[in-house]
């Protein structure tokens, strides 16, 4: 059985998307550090199956097919699912669209061989995994940055328990937690 790892970006004070007046790219110099961006494309290329909702799946099938380097291979090669409720255009190659419920599909997709399911956000997808009691993994890229506003991944109470903690010499902290 697969796990379902959520990974999620966030800003210093716990929201996982900016106040609407702020840019969504919540990572500072991203691309010019060298060791965030291998972390990354270690995490993407673990992946048996990228999960996304339907926004966030928008957003990257607008960049990634189009995208060169290691980061992009792993995010083009490995197959996709995008939940949507309503229809959605499916460019982007590798790609099986979800539309039943969350908890059902995201059992069916447990239960398959293979990589774990790498579940990108999309506040709304992410809150909705996290609601139902899906994740089986968190990992938190943290943003040396603090909105003071915005929309937070959690919404109720939620126990967990770190298991690592990576610092980069750009200010982002990578931190992984299981349920305990």
């Amino acid at each position: 059985m697969r796990s379902l790892i959520l990974r999620n970006s966030l800003s210093l004070d716990g929201y996982a998307a900016p106040p609407t007046n702020v840019p969504e790219d919540f990572f500072l110099e991203y691309d010019e550090d060298e060791e965030f961006v291998a972390h990354m494309t270690d995490i993407l290329g673990s992946a048996g199956v990228h999960a996304m909702g339907a926004q966030a799946y928008r957003e990257m099938a607008g960049h990634w097919p189009y995208t060169d380097g290691p980061e992009a291979d792993a995010m083009n090669r490995i197959p996709k699912v995008v939940f949507s409720r309503g229809p959605i255009d499916t460019p982007w190659e590798k790609t099986t669209v979800c539309s039943g419920d969350l908890a059902t599909e995201i059992a069916a997709l447990k239960a398959q061989d293979g990589g774990p399911i790498l579940a990108h956000g999309g506040v709304r997808f992410a809150q909705a995994l996290v609601r139902a009691d899906l994740v089986d993994e968190y990992h938190l890229l943290i943003n040396p940055i603090a909105h003071g506003s915005g929309s937070p991944l959690f919404t109720q109470s939620t126990k967990l328990k770190l298991v690592d903690v990576k610092s980069f010499p750009r200010g982002n902290l990578a931190l992984t937690y299981t349920r305990p």
